[in-house]
């Protein structure tokens, strides 16, 4: 897998809350001519748990057919149960996706052998490469890192996205899976230098829907060793990768886009608008760099 920086892109609605599949393919567009590395859209920051099937399948299809080979695509799966999760990994391979990511089951709190098991078994029955996809806040459970170096000698596990902030875990997991064939990528934006810094291959960044260039010119700088350009871009925009975090993901995605124009920022309840306060710190932080 490319070591760089890929979007978790958000999931634009209409203000009647149905997909707008043109803001969609307006986001999938800009995020080609920023030349980031991928897009990885039906996480968290997708609002996966909150479109119905045919919803899921249709944003694979858009992104797909906007990013025609030029980037890869790598929807997460969200799946509790196998065998759904199974129906997910047949649907995305059928759409042409690169690479499939899948979030560890969440509320059932399943003991690490049936992770473990679960993992392979998925990577086993898949036409393309899985990406593992673990944070402990969102689903109860966590890949260790011991449990990602186990996963890691699968053949068709290529990858991590950990969501553990804690540079010590993320060290480890890069210790442990040195002799394999396998990325480990930060899943938060405030650890995206550092973790490529101590040989960590990028990040999947929320900020990275706003500011895809500024996301890929750090992980390219921190990548060839220019660890000041990197470290610079790093600084920089460090109160804005906190601001990206908000409240709950992707409330402050969806704002800044808003700002920018972009899309009318709708969310799908339970989720809501941004609070004015941290709006108001967003929008400040966001003229303060030239976004807005």
């Amino acid at each position: 897998m490319k070591k760089g920086a890929y979007t978790l892109l958000v999931t634009p609605f209409k203000e009647d809350y149905s997909l707008d599949e043109e803001a969609l393919r307006k986001l999938v567009r800009r995020q080609v001519e920023a030349g980031i590395h991928g897009i990885a859209p039906l996480g968290v920051t997708g609002e996966n748990t909150l479109l119905d099937e045919d919803e899921v399948k249709r944003v694979v299809e858009i992104i797909v057919e906007e990013a025609n080979g030029k980037i890869p695509v790598m929807p997460d799966i969200v799946g509790m149960r196998l065998d759904k999760s199974l129906d997910r990994v047949k649907m995305y391979a059928d759409l042409g996706v690169d690479y499939i990511v899948s979030y560890t089951p969440y509320l059932i709190l399943p003991k690490p052998e049936g992770l473990i098991d679960y993992y392979e078994k998925l990577a086993d029955a898949s036409p393309v490469p899985i990406i593992l996809h673990s944070a402990k806040s969102r689903t109860g459970v966590e890949l260790t890192p011991e449990m990602t170096a186990t996963l890691a000698k699968h053949p068709n596990i290529v990858a991590t996205k950990d969501g553990n902030k804690q540079l010590d875990h993320l060290a480890k997991v890069i210790y442990l899976t040195r002799d394999d064939d396998f990325d480990v990528f930060t899943g938060k934006d405030t650890t995206a230098y550092p973790t490529v810094a101590f040989g960590g291959s990028g990040s999947f960044t929320v900020a990275g829907n706003a500011i895809p260039d500024v996301m890929r010119k750090m992980i390219d700088f921190a990548i060839a060793g220019e660890n000041e350009k990197a470290r610079k871009i790093h600084v920089d925009y460090y109160p804005l990768f906190e601001a990206f975090r908000f409240e709950t993901n992707p409330m402050a995605a969806k704002k800044a886009l808003e700002l920018m124009g972009l899309i009318n920022g709708s969310l799908r309840l339970p989720l809501t608008p941004l609070g004015e306060g941290k709006t108001e710190i967003l929008k400040s932080l966001l003229e303060e760099r030239g976004v807005l």
